[in-house]
């Protein structure tokens, strides 16, 4: 049997088959894919979407390649304009579209990648709600997959996009709102953990300062890992500047 491409080389795009398209409330809402989900026509998979995403591998494997890193806002109108001969408005809508979807995408866009342009210089962050809906939708893909509960890893996530963003609690929940009561009951739970989980860290820190020891010391007495005193330590230090720019 002959392997596909994909098969034959790892790093070329996946057949657009074998990735489902999520559902709609589930996928990030980037400017792209409001542009891709106006008027896109039923285009033939194979024949239309496929050879247009082999095109965007072989020009930009910084972007579509090894890695997929989460793309520039308006990106489409710049593949248009710099390549009129190579692509169609209609099959570069899906293919982009097919793409931004896929498991490797929101994945790189989940773990907190910068956006890029074509040239593969890092831009602006992806907004944090775009990072809420990409775990959301990886957690339902994997949850639907296996027989273990995977909300608590998914909760975990949850509290430390939460902490990226450097927003406050009303703030985030204002920009990541959802319809689907499951994941906003996730989520509530995410944000009490982390909230607890930052109550406790405020108490250590303040029996570390007036204790007058070190942290091997205080680790020692309070029959703490070491570890975790130092982290701590490092994490406040991160966040002092930004609280006290406030």
């Amino acid at each position: 049997m002959t392997p596909n491409a994909h098969e034959a080389n790892p790093t070329a795009p996946e057949p657009v088959a074998a990735e489902a398209a999520p559902q709609a409330h589930g996928a990030p809402e980037t400017e792209q894919n409001n542009t891709l989900a106006e008027s896109t026509p039923k285009i033939n998979r194979t024949n239309g979407i496929q050879p247009v995403l082999e095109k965007l591998f072989a020009l930009y494997p910084h972007l579509f390649g090894a890695q997929f890193l989460p793309l520039k806002l308006g990106i489409f109108q710049e593949l248009l304009a710099r390549h009129p001969e190579d692509f169609k408005r209609d099959t570069l809508k899906a293919a982009l579209g097919m793409h931004t979807r896929s498991t490797r995408y929101l994945q790189s866009v989940a773990a907190g990648n910068l956006r890029h342009d074509l040239d593969g210089a890092a831009g602006e962050p992806v907004a944090p709600e775009h990072v809420y809906l990409s775990l959301l939708e990886l957690f339902r893909r994997r949850q639907a997959r296996s027989r273990d509960d995977l909300r608590p890893k998914f909760r975990a996530q949850l509290a430390a996009a939460f902490d990226a963003s450097g927003l406050s609690r009303q703030d985030y929940l204002a920009r990541v709102q959802t319809s689907d009561a499951e994941a906003t009951r996730l989520l509530d739970e995410a944000l009490a953990e982390h909230g607890e989980k930052a109550a406790r860290l405020d108490a250590l820190l303040r029996a570390y300062d007036t204790s007058g020891k070190s942290a091997e010391e205080f680790a020692d007495v309070y029959g703490l890992n070491l570890k975790d005193v130092k982290a701590s330590l490092a994490q406040r230090q991160r966040v002092a500047p930004l609280a006290a720019g406030a």
